[in-house]
C-alpha cells in the first residue's frame, strides 16, 4: 500500500480527528479511504446519470426487459474485470 501525505488546516484536521473518534475509525487513514471510497460511488452514479440522459436524449431508449437487465449486468462485470467501470452492488428489481 503507497502512502500519502496531506495537509489540512487545523480545523480540517480536528474534524478529521473527531470523526475517527466518535465514528469509531482506527485511523485517519481508514476514515479518508471511506471518504474517497464514496466519492468514487458518486462519480459512478453521476456517470451512469449522464450516460442515462444521454441515451434518452438521443432516442436509444429500450424497453427494460429482464433480458435487458441481464445484459447489462453482464456488461457491467466485463467493464468491472478489465477495470472500465463499477458494478452496482444492489439488485435491480
Amino acid at each position: 500500500m503507497q502512502t500519502m501525505n496531506i495537509s489540512l488546516p487545523d480545523p480540517l484536521k480536528q474534524y478529521v480527528e473527531e470523526q475517527v473518534t466518535v465514528r469509531d475509525y482506527s485511523s485517519a487513514s481508514e476514515y479518508m479511504r471511506e471518504l474517497v471510497r464514496a466519492d468514487q460511488k458518486r462519480n459512478a452514479k453521476e456517470q451512469l446519470e449522464r450516460t442515462l440522459l444521454e441515451s434518452l436524449l438521443e432516442g436509444e431508449a429500450q424497453e427494460a426487459t429482464p433480458e435487458f437487465w441481464n445484459t447489462l449486468r453482464a456488461e457491467l462485470g466485463k467493464r468491472t474485470k478489465s477495470g472500465r467501470g463499477a458494478r452496482p452492488k444492489s439488485r435491480v428489481a
